[in-house]
């Protein structure tokens, strides 16, 4: 089990699929359900672009099709707290999204999402991570994968 599709595109189509639950199941509102999602999308991306910022000050591949490629463990910033932040910000976007549709099944599909990119992506990552940096099973032991 390989990464195939980017994350942002899994991301992506988990909007979407978020989006269209709700022609399954009826949608939910509340005062300040918009305003609120957007904050969580926001600080979601907050977390995702500080993690890339990491990746650009280190000068390593941000690139997370091919993980091989990294030339430095990023264990600073938010990698001090989550082994992935960038997945954990689209996570928390995801749940964002999920207040903006409305979405009853969001927390269903942001599981899923989880599931998928844990099995798909980052196992395929640490494993790449392990042969190359002798400190990463010292970082895994301090640091959770999500959080």
């Amino acid at each position: 089990m390989e990464t195939k599709i980017p994350p942002p595109i899994v991301t992506v189509i988990f909007i979407f699929l978020i989006a269209f639950s709700n022609r399954l199941v009826e949608p939910f509102s509340f005062k300040y359900q918009m305003p609120l999602g957007i904050v969580i999308i926001i600080c979601g991306l907050s977390v995702l672009i500080l993690a890339a910022r990491v990746f650009k000050q280190l000068e390593t591949t941000i690139n997370p099709m091919q993980p091989s490629q990294a030339s430095k463990l990023a264990i600073i910033g938010p990698f001090k707290y989550t082994r992935n932040p960038m997945y954990l910000g689209m996570s928390i976007m995801l749940i964002g999204f999920g207040l903006i549709f409305g979405a009853k099944l969001t927390v269903c599909l942001v599981v899923m999402f989880v599931l998928y990119i844990t099995v798909f992506q980052i196992i395929p990552e640490e494993r790449a991570m392990q042969e190359k940096f002798a400190d990463w099973k010292d970082y895994c032991s301090k640091v959770r994968r999500w959080l």
